[in-house]
């Protein structure tokens, strides 16, 4: 079993945190959007060994590739790095990664966390995961046939076709034979609004006879702005309330208090502060003076003499004043 991962994209809707940091290494709860996914996904695999994770990135540098490559590692995986010059859409996304697609594959979309407690079906020819939605007129859907597989895609309906929506992970039983879907598109230039669709590769699988099953997720939780990635950030302090990986080493406490549920890194210093509920605070930072609630800050970063709630600060920030809700990108400076 592989993963596929396409995450070339730098996420202009999460600006000014995608400036410097792509977006799936935004951390939710204490670890990077891409991390959580991955992690998930092993777990849905079940006694299916995952050997090969593949990365599909922009220009994000040495670092990032070496970061990715170290997340596959400690899941007992080869990590792989592809590159994505072009955003030309998700076939040509994930065609990118073709040398790793000679095995069954999970391909999932780097920008959508879940939750869910099922067991990967294998005896399907593919697996796409839905959610029931209340407005699917922005998303892509499936239609059903009488006996619950998936019968049609449809992208955006602008009339009421289905609202299960696709997530945006996908398991293939046969990775070679979508390797071929997906060339035979980009060979043939087969595309919708100037971009070539993994739905395109669906819909033709669908004509040839493949079976396609939807699976379902208890939670679907995306990461495209700050006001959904804090929202994000709560529901998944919440699955994890009480979990040790919520708390890092070395926290100093002096007249402060931390209302659960909350994600504390290690070398936090707290002085007079009041942090919680539903609050990430990355490693190394300091909050002094200062209440913090629904946020999500990351490392390095000062927090001082404020009342703070629903925001979102970068790596490296200072704050200290009487804003109440900031989105503070990194190395920035507010007093």
């Amino acid at each position: 079993m592989k993963i596929i991962v396409p995450m070339a994209g730098r996420g202009s809707r999460l600006r000014p945190h995608t400036l410097t940091v792509p977006k799936p290494l935004i951390p939710i709860a204490g670890k990077p959007i891409v991390q959580r996914l991955v992690e998930d996904i092993v777990a849905v695999c079940g006694d299916k060994k995952v050997t090969e994770i593949a990365f599909i990135i922009g220009d994000f540098g040495p670092e990032v590739e070496a970061d990715l490559k170290k997340v596959a590692k400690n899941l007992g995986a080869k990590g792989s790095i592809y590159h994505q010059d072009k955003p030309l859409g998700t076939a040509h996304a994930i065609h990118c990664a073709a040398d790793s697609m000679d095995d069954e594959i999970v391909v999932a979309f780097a920008d959508t966390l879940f939750r869910a407690d099922f067991t990967l079906d294998t005896t399907a020819d593919s697996v796409i995961w839905v959610k029931q939605v209340d407005n699917p007129n922005a998303y892509g859907v499936v239609q059903f046939d009488d006996q619950g597989n998936i019968n049609n895609f449809v992208e955006k309906p602008t009339e009421f076709v289905s609202d299960s929506a696709i997530i945006g992970i996908y398991y293939f039983k046969d990775g070679p034979g979508l390797r071929s879907e997906l060339k035979h598109i980009l060979d043939n230039k087969i595309m919708d609004n100037g971009e070539y669709q993994l739905t395109d590769a669906l819909s033709s699988m669908l004509q040839q006879g493949k079976v396609f099953k939807p699976g379902t997720v208890k939670d679907w939780m995306d990461c495209g702005n700050k006001a959904i990635t804090i929202e994000t950030n709560s529901k998944m302090l919440g699955y994890l309330k009480g979990m040790p990986e919520l708390k890092g080493e070395n926290i100093t406490t002096e007249n402060s208090e931390i209302i659960e549920p909350c994600y504390i890194g290690s070398n936090v210093v707290l002085k007079n502060a009041k942090i919680g509920p539903n609050v990430s605070l990355g490693d190394d930072c300091v909050v002094e003076n200062a209440t913090v609630v629904g946020s999500l800050i990351q490392t390095n970063s000062t927090i001082k003499n404020i009342t703070l709630n629903d925001s979102m600060i970068g790596n490296q920030a200072h704050v200290d004043g009487n804003w109440t809700s900031l989105s503070l990108g990194d190395y920035s400076r507010m007093d």
